[in-house]
């Protein structure tokens, strides 16, 4: 419910009206969160580039509890065409505390050659509308051109508002004249300036309502008359530097206003690149908490496999201190044993072979003891390889008999 309104901006100045009032602080503050002003200031932007019927004021809004704020409001008329003529429909869109997060309140306003249409689906006797669009309005994704958009269809298939019917006029005795002949409202009448005939006879009562046609209304403002010439001189040359002062403070005035809308458009640009970088950095801090999280699961997993491994040693530990690592590995037969020891026996002469390599590249053993050492060492070597595959060829040879003598008999 509106109680009071400020004066509107023009529409040439909505840039730096809405730049003025979000960004005031203190006591005179709109009621909008701080992250949310952008968003807002550009739904009205382009509300009012994509209907430029539409106007942006700052208005007092009245709750049902009795408290009242001053808010932002889209007032104006939009377009709809009902059976391929175009009407206008006025209304008005409240952006309360809670938008752009909540959908605005949008209502009808019919002037007084208006009624709205009983029971009609979208609008109720109040003028408040409840279409599906505000119904299923998601930020950031629902604004207001959409918005717009979608009332001026469903208005299109169902207009709200129809032109109130005229009281019968009595013919016998004459009707005395009036200054004001009350307004005729043509519903077929598309644009241009509305001509009103007093002498013409309105609608018949059996006539049906028929649908209203608005006009934004026309201001004019006349230009200040030219000031008269004075016999004074001296007032004349006071009136003469009060009208170049004035000039003059006019001219700085706009200039600083185009450099504090500047500015302005500085900052809230700013202010959408921090909101932004402030977005990735809370996707940083999730994502870092949640590796955190499984990392500390990992840690903890890790601690319960430890205390299981620590448990089972010392179960099993049986108070032996010293294991020789020979007696760890059990061959399963001689052979295998054998094996062993010749793979180990070449291991070890390869690992002291390059011991002996590097004391001679570092002329710690003389060439003569180096040769005789790798002689000795290299015929030991072969014999520990040769035995090592020949060991390796009997295993082979006991498993394919093996496997043969498991076989089925085939007749």
């Amino acid at each position: 419910m509106m109680v009071g309104r400020t004066g509107a901006p023009t529409s040439h100045a909505s840039t730096q009206f809405l730049n003025g009032v979000l960004s005031r602080r203190g006591p005179d503050a709109l009621p909008y969160a701080e992250d949310d002003k952008w968003s807002i200031r550009q739904h009205l932007l382009n509300v009012i580039q994509e209907c430029p019927s539409l106007t942006v004021k700052t208005a007092v809004f009245s709750h049902i509890d009795g408290r009242t704020i001053n808010v932002l409001q889209a007032e104006g008329t939009i377009p709809i065409y009902y059976h391929s003529v175009k009407y206008n429909i006025p209304i008005v869109i409240w952006l309360l505390e809670t938008y752009p997060r909540q959908p605005p309140l949008v209502y009808v306003m019919p002037t007084r050659d208006m009624i709205i249409k009983p029971r009609h689906p979208n609008v109720d006797a109040s003028g408040m509308v409840n279409s599906p669009y505000i119904q299923n309005w998601v930020f950031p994704r629902s604004n207001l051109v959409e918005l717009v958009q979608n009332l001026c269809n469903l208005f299109g298939q169902d207009p709200p508002l129809f032109s109130r019917q005229p009281a019968p006029v009595n013919v016998r005795p004459p009707p005395p004249p009036t200054s004001h002949p009350p307004p005729f409202i043509n519903p077929i009448h598309t644009g241009g300036s509305m001509q009103m005939n007093p002498s013409s006879p309105g609608p018949s009562p059996s006539q049906s309502p028929r649908l209203a046609l608005t006009y934004p209304p026309y201001q004019h403002t006349p230009p200040p008359p030219p000031h008269s010439r004075s016999d004074d001189p001296r007032e004349d040359y006071k009136r003469n530097l009060v009208d170049a002062l004035s000039k003059r403070v006019g001219i700085d005035i706009n200039k600083m206003m185009v450099e504090r809308n500047n500015e302005m458009e500085t900052i809230f640009n700013t202010q959408a690149v921090l909101a932004q970088r402030a977005e990735q950095l809370k996707n940083g801090v999730r994502e870092l908490v949640e590796e955190k999280g499984a990392l500390e699961n990992q840690l903890q997993a890790t601690l319960t496999n430890t205390e299981i491994l620590e448990n089972w040693l010392k179960a099993n530990d049986k108070g032996i201190t010293h294991v020789d690592i020979d007696d760890v590995f059990e061959p399963v037969d001689a052979l295998s044993k054998q094996l062993l020891e010749c793979q180990a026996s070449d291991l070890a002469i390869e690992d002291i072979l390059y011991a002996v390599d590097k004391g001679a590249q570092e002329l710690v053993i003389p060439v003569e003891t180096y040769l005789k050492h790798v002689r000795v060492l290299a015929r030991e070597q072969f014999f520990h390889r040769a035995t090592a595959q020949r060991i390796r060829q009997m295993q082979m040879s006991s498993q394919v008999e093996n496997m043969a003598a498991r076989a089925p008999y085939i007749s």
